[in-house]
């Protein structure tokens, strides 16, 4: 047998081969590094958080292949800035104190944030005869103040000094106060109503006063005013309903007859606001006409008379972004931003600088940049659309939160503030909001309705706790 012998070229030549081979040369491909992150995305961006209420967080992160991915589970770190508020490890962060700061996310010395504000948790409130209810962000509702005849819907009759739950509901988008009861209407358009009901005020059908709130039939609303012992409603067809109390024809029926549930007033249906006094009403429809009817002893009609008026009467050809109705006196900006004042004037209420009633719309002052107004009993307030906040009228509980209680005639500016975005007047204590949803209370207090856990009369906005 012959054996054939490889030459040494042959040989070497394997040899190389085998060597390139284990290191992974001769042509083989290269393993591919894993991509790397390189930016991370906070959100959601730049959002707002009410104090006690929560937000979860979202960490996504590019890496170096253009790929995106959550980053949960992979070991990023959560914290804050500014003091505002805390987070967990999950990315939960929750409201502490008023204020702008950040969120911020860390993962492999990379590092995402986005800007966070913390606000006040209030939203709506309302301010009754001397009680009072407040909305906050989550969509519950607290009351406070006189109860005795269940207006706080806590489902007790026992006054309370500082908020108290009303039921435990989170679906609530507006509330009006009357002098002793409460209607409000939840996201899903539904009326509830509790409180006093001797004139049939909550429109449930009956005289029973009610300690906890009644859904009030089965149709949808869009807004709400509660008077003295009469409440306005308008249905989400446009269409206008009173009922309660109707002695001076408030109800606008052309009746003087009460009623215990809703009573459509006429036929149109194009209403969009309204606003209860104490024995009269007013309402605007979508084109800015402004209407009246009821009681008009002191004129605040505005109709150039002091006639009971039984049916919705317009008043003047105007057109109107804002209304108020009170005891015996009215107020409502027209569209260009002037504002008028009519009826009873013994406190200077009226803002004419005299005490002067007036039986139709007389201009307060020559300002034309106001917002809003609200009248309570011999006073009112107003927010000019720079923020700022004034009032006038009798101050014998430091309702106009001036610092005193001297009556005034003239519009006086309350504070420096310059966020105010709200403010409601009840009988002799009010309350408004500001645009860091913080809420504040001012006026009489003999029975808590400011809501500061005691009964002491401020005559300064004093913010809610």
């Amino acid at each position: 047998m012959k054996i054939k012998f490889a030459s040494f070229s042959s040989l070497t030549l394997a040899l190389a081969l085998a060597l390139l081979s284990a290191c992974g040369g001769g042509g083989g491909a290269d393993t591919p590094s894993a991509p790397t992150l390189v930016s991370i995305a906070v959100t959601p961006a730049d959002a707002s958080l009410a104090v006690g209420a929560t937000k979860q967080y979202i960490a996504t992160g590019t890496y170096s292949d253009g790929s995106a991915a959550d980053l949960k589970d992979k070991g990023v770190t959560w914290s804050t800035s500014g003091g505002v508020a805390s987070i967990a490890s999950a990315g939960l962060a929750t409201g502490k104190n008023l204020g702008a700061g950040a969120v911020l996310a860390t993962l492999s010395s990379i590092v995402g944030s986005t800007p966070v504000t913390v606000r006040g948790p209030w939203t709506a409130f309302a301010a009754g005869g001397a009680h009072t209810l407040a909305r906050k962000s989550n969509g519950t509702l607290s009351a406070w103040g006189l109860n005795r005849s269940g207006q706080l819907g806590d489902d007790t009759k026992v006054d309370k000094t500082s908020p108290a739950a009303v039921g435990t509901a989170s679906n609530w988008s507006q509330v009006a106060a009357g002098e002793f009861h409460t209607v409000a209407i939840r996201t899903d358009g539904t009326l509830w109503a509790w409180g006093f009901n001797q004139n049939g005020q909550l429109g449930d059908g009956s005289t029973t006063d009610r300690a906890a709130p009644v859904q009030i039939g089965k149709d949808k609303w869009v807004a709400v005013a509660a008077g003295k012992a009469h409440t306005l409603a308008i249905k989400s067809d446009g269409t206008l309903y009173a009922w309660g109390r109707n002695f001076d024809s408030q109800l606008g029926d052309n009746t003087t007859v009460d009623k215990t549930a809703p009573g459509k007033i006429g036929v149109a249906v194009n209403w969009s606001a309204v606003s209860a006094g104490d024995t009269h009403s007013l309402a605007r429809r979508t084109d800015g006409s402004l209407y009246a009817w009821g009681g008009n002893s002191e004129g605040q009609l505005g109709l150039g008379h002091t006639n009971v008026t039984r049916e919705p009467a317009r008043i003047g050809s105007s057109t109107w972004v804002s209304i108020t109705a009170s005891a015996s006196h009215s107020a409502a900006i027209r569209a260009d931003g002037a504002l008028f004042a009519w009826g009873f004037n013994g406190s200077g209420q009226l803002g004419t600088g005299d005490e002067a009633a007036q039986l139709a719309p007389m201009q307060v002052g020559l300002a034309s940049d106001w917002a809003l107004v609200t009248a309570g009993v011999n006073y009112t307030l107003a927010v000019k659309a720079n923020g700022t906040l004034w009032s006038w009228g009798t101050n014998t509980d430091g309702q106009l939160g001036l610092g005193d209680t001297f009556d005034t005639s003239n519009p006086k500016q309350v504070g420096s503030a310059n966020n105010w975005v709200g403010v409601s007047a009840g009988y002799k204590h009010a309350v408004g909001l500001r645009g860091d949803g913080t809420l504040w209370v001012w006026g009489r207090n003999e029975e808590g309705q400011l809501g500061l856990g005691n009964l002491i009369i401020r005559t300064v906005p004093t913010p809610l706790p």
